[in-house]
């Protein structure tokens, strides 16, 4: 006769055949076999048990070491057996052990929780007692004991979580029992163990109260109250206060337990059979939150899903944390009464923190048994459980809420085959297999708005407390980023201390800002750390290495280039790990091509980065995203402009710089799009202490800041870049960054001090013998003389400027098309300075040598600026018709570039061609259009005012100015 096998995983890791206990080998080994046993029957991958087993520090032979494991283990359990037919089986990449539930000390348990939770709720007290005892006499001591690891760990503490619960439900049963004496050993015990759980203290008290020990229970919350304070900083919670009044004055009602209750008779002879069919209906939908707020728009959207017979299904998605569980149970109570045949539940452990998801054998048992079906007699296989589950619901209106699910495989199995039910299914997947399959309705939360986010304080801190301190409120909202979680965290802070004034939990919030410690409540489902960390574990090592190494990116979103670049992969790798960042709704995709994360899953990834990723490997990824930055705005650079270009170091291994293929439109699009992230990423290189970064992405992002009119950020750009300059000792850093000052002052109308930044650049580049740059610096020079109304002075130096050119385009051989586009920017220049000293014909002769030469080498930009000139010449020898048509061929081609300041520019003047042409409505309209293009600069009303001075002189006056 075969010999039955089973296995132990509450205490330490045992095996036996028969009477006769299995040597199960080194630790190790018993580790894999405890991370198959926890399965209970669902597939490990290869990759699981390993970082079950050993972690971050698994070695690279790590692989075929569990493979030996698995080998022995299969030998071992079934010797003689072959692979094909092992109890423990090859599935995919991974492995399967079969065990039933009663072979495992586990599944037993587990077995007896609910057989007390039906005795529970059939009001049979002894019974439940009974059941709970008799699971607790399954422990042999902490669960895994003598596996070491994090994995080990953690199961240790979700299964101790598990006994303590039965332990004390047990307790408190022992206790309506009339049994206080007995049950008041046993909780000190625990109390001593746990200390800081009040659910325990309070049992305690109830039971030294009924002992006669008034005094001791007194004690026992003072103690509380002591402990509390001194390591959280809280008072007991309402509970346990309630408890400690009651003590105080004695109440009798706490003297008197429920009587204890029998099962009920049945109600048919006892020769009869018991029907297998529950005549109760079942209702076991969670709770509704008291202070749910908000979501109409998505309470509305699924509103108008159909109701004309057929499966519904809902896939509700959305970050940990947003409040998918609670949405979920909102509509279902408000829709429940549709559902006569009953409204089910389970909670699938999809991300369970440290357990593993809930498999659909299991689920559908759990299903068919709420329905009526008998255990002894349902099938094993998943596929005729299904079968058996879609045949009772046959002709039923049930409404059924699978909560939490890690995925469409693991939901499928339990979709209703006929119509009539509706499906609610939450996750922090996207299910998109779901919707693309099985034909799901899909729905996505996001966090609150701040009216919602304002509300939710107000349920559940009162409206009194939210009106006195609005400022305060606006800021915990901000702090919390509107995240339901994290202000739920908050709230329950503020509650348990009354008399705080929320300024002070405010500023709580704001002293833990870069981490997470403010959300952190002491219960798991309730911190959001603990909440982020259960997405985090469910990843694949590569997207888990993705989501902490953004933590690095220092700009409100990143591209799919940028990712690549810090990760060091190739493009497709980095999109696949994006998609499954996505899908876990760790990050988001904005818009297509550019992601972005919550500010609190950034301050998690943060955390995490520091803890996890090795510092060389944060230094080498820092380095590749500042090169990313900096080489694609270099490429930009030489596209769109005719500066002088600057020498840079190679980029890391691993970065990939954007290309824009010659085209100058989509590089100066491209400055556009990341404006925000690169004025992001240049802070973070300063901060960092990147010098020669900080230096020369101020270089490369200058000239762009320039046009946009934001002459304040481009100021403290090269104040920072000066101080690395000056801190690296490079005279020609500094050279370039006093052009970039020259530019920034004059934007700022601070034209003496942009003049000295001139001067001291020309000095510069005098000493170093850079002939390039040294015209570059003359060119800034002239435009700064001619804005301090000195055109002689500016015509001098940007003559110079325009000899040194074509002095170093010789040295070149004269064909290099950026010397040759430098040579026609300073050939207007010099025309722009002769219209200025009233020598129209002569500035018509230099702008128009300057526009063929722009036009023959496709330079938009410059034949842009080449055209406003023409057009400034003709307005000067009273041209208008010419003026008109040469500004609006610069407007063109300023609106392809998307240059709002020049364009600006450019219109004020077109307004002044046709106000002296005698065409006041012609220029009130152009001029409108310069203020609004003006409102997207960064120093609006300075910019717009010589234009509104022109309306207002315009509003007084009917002819030409």
């Amino acid at each position: 006769m075969e010999q039955r096998l089973s296995f132990s995983v509450l205490g330490p890791v045992r095996a036996w055949r028969g009477e006769s206990e299995l040597e199960l080998g080194p630790p190790q080994q018993r580790a894999v076999l405890a991370v198959l046993l926890l399965a209970e029957g669902s597939q490990v991958s290869a990759s699981g048990l390993v970082d079950a087993v050993w972690g971050s520090t698994a070695p690279a032979s790590a692989p075929g070491i569990v493979r030996g494991y698995i080998h022995r283990l299969r030998k071992l359990l079934e010797p003689g057996g072959d692979a094909s037919s092992s109890l423990i089986r090859s599935r995919g990449d991974g492995y399967q052990l079969r065990v039933s539930l009663d072979e495992l000390d586990l599944g037993v348990f587990r077995e007896l929780l609910i057989r007390a939770e039906r005795a529970r709720g059939a009001g049979d007290t002894r019974g439940v007692v009974k059941y709970l005892r008799d699971a607790l006499g399954l422990w042999r001591g902490a669960a895994l004991a003598g596996v070491r690891g994090e994995y080990a760990q953690s199961q240790r503490q979700r299964l101790g979580e598990l006994r303590l619960s039965a332990q004390t439900t047990c307790l408190t049963a022992e206790l309506d029992l009339g049994a206080p004496t007995q049950a008041v050993a046993e909780l000190a015990g625990l109390v001593a163990e746990y200390p800081l759980d009040e659910r325990l203290r309070e049992l305690l008290m109830l039971a030294l109260y009924r002992s006669g020990r008034q005094a001791a229970a007194l004690a026992v919350y003072r103690e509380a109250q002591a402990l509390l304070a001194d390591e959280l900083g809280v008072d007991p919670g309402p509970a346990l206060q309630a408890m400690y009044q009651r003590v105080v004055r004695a109440d009798a009602e706490l003297l008197a337990p429920p009587a204890p209750t029998e099962p009920a008779p049945a109600s048919v002879p006892a020769a009869a059979p018991v029907p297998a069919q529950d005549p109760a209906v079942p209702a076991q939908l969670p709770a509704g939150l008291a202070t749910f707020v908000g979501r109409e728009a998505e309470l509305a959207e699924v509103a108008r899903l159909p109701s004309d017979g057929t499966v519904v299904i809902s896939a509700i998605a959305g970050m940990a944390g947003v409040g998918k569980t609670s949405f979920a149970v909102h509509w279902a109570r408000q829709v429940a009464d549709r559902f006569p045949d009953g409204q089910l539940y389970v909670n699938l452990h999809g991300f369970d923190p440290v357990g593993l998801p809930v498999v659909p054998e299991h689920a559908l048992r759990t299903l068919l048994e709420s329905l009526g079906a008998e255990a002894q007699g349902l099938p094993q296989d998943v596929d005729a459980l299904a079968a058996r589950y879609r045949t009772l619901l046959t002709g039923k209106r049930v409404l059924l809420l699978l909560d939490n699910a890690r995925d469409a495989a693991q939901v499928r199995p339990m979709l209703p085959g006929a119509p009539g039910c509706l499906v609610i299914v939450t996750s922090r997947n996207r299910l998109a297999g779901l919707v693309a399959v099985d034909g799901a309705h899909p729905l996505h939360l996001d966090v609150l708005s701040v009216p919602e986010a304002r509300e939710l304080l107000a349920r559940r801190l009162g409206q009194q407390r939210v009106t006195a301190e609005p400022d305060a409120v606006q800021e915990i909202i901000s702090r919390c980023a509107r995240l339901p979680l994290a202000l739920a965290i908050t709230a329950a802070r503020a509650v348990t201390r009354p008399t705080i004034p929320l300024t002070s939990i405010a500023s709580e919030l704001g002293d833990s800002a870069d981490g997470l410690d403010a959300f952190h409540a002491g219960d798991t489902a309730a911190d959001v750390r603990a909440v982020f960390s259960w997405s985090y574990h469910a990843l694949t090592p590569d997207a888990a290495r993705l989501f902490r190494l953004l933590a690095l990116h220092p700009g409100p979103e990143i591209t799919l280039a940028a990712a690549t670049s810090l990760a060091g992969l190739t493009v497709p790798r980095t999109r696949q790990l994006l998609g499954e960042l996505i899908q876990a709704h760790l990050v988001d995709e904005a818009v297509p091509g550019r992601y972005v994360s919550h500010d609190l899953l950034r301050a998690y990834a943060t955390e995490l980065t520091e803890t996890v990723e090795p510092s060389q490997q944060v230094r080498a990824a820092r380095r590749r995203m500042f090169d990313h930055y900096l080489h694609t705005a270099y490429e930009a650079v030489a596209l769109t402009t005719s500066r002088v270009l600057i020498s840079l170091a190679p980029p890391a291994e691993g970065v990939r710089a954007e290309k824009f293929t010659e085209d100058a439109g989509k590089a100066m699009a491209w400055f556009t799009a990341e404006q925000a992230v690169l004025l992001a990423v240049r802070e973070a290189a300063a901060t960092s202490r990147y010098d020669v970064h900080t230096w020369q992405l101020a270089w490369a992002i200058g000239h762009h800041l320039h046009l946009r009119g934001l002459a304040r950020e481009q100021e403290a750009v090269h104040r920072a870049a000066m101080d690395a300059a000056c801190r690296l000792g490079d005279r020609t850093a500094q050279g370039h960054v006093h052009n970039g000052l020259t530019l920034a002052k004059g934007g700022l109308g601070r034209f003496d001090e942009a003049r000295r930044h001139a001067e001291q650049a020309v000095d510069l580049f005098t000493e170093s013998g850079d002939m390039r740059a040294y015209a570059d610096s003359y060119y800034n020079l002239a435009w700064v003389r001619v804005h301090q109304d000195d055109p002689e002075a500016a015509l001098g130096a940007v003559q110079q400027s325009l000899a040194l050119f074509r002095a170093y385009a010789d040295g070149l051989g004269g064909d290099g098309g950026r010397e040759q586009r430098a040579i026609a920017t300073a050939l207007n220049g010099v025309g722009w300075c002769h219209t200025l000293l009233g020598q129209h014909q002569q500035a018509l002769d230099h702008c128009l040598q300057a526009l063929a030469l722009q036009k023959k080498l496709g330079h938009d930009a410059g034949t842009a600026d080449t055209w406003d000139s023409i057009g400034h010449a003709f307005h000067q020898l009273g041209q208008y018709d010419e003026a008109v048509d040469a500004y609006r061929n610069a407007l063109d081609l300023y609106q392809q570039l998307d240059a709002p300041l020049v364009k600006a520019v450019t219109l004020m003047h077109l307004g002044d061609t046709h106000l002296s042409a005698g065409h006041p409505d012609a220029a009130r309209a152009v001029w409108t259009e310069a203020l609004e293009a003006m409102d997207r600069l960064g120093d609006a009303e300075r910019l717009a005012e010589p234009v509104r001075d022109r309306v207002r002189r315009l509003d007084g006056t009917s002819g030409p100015a």
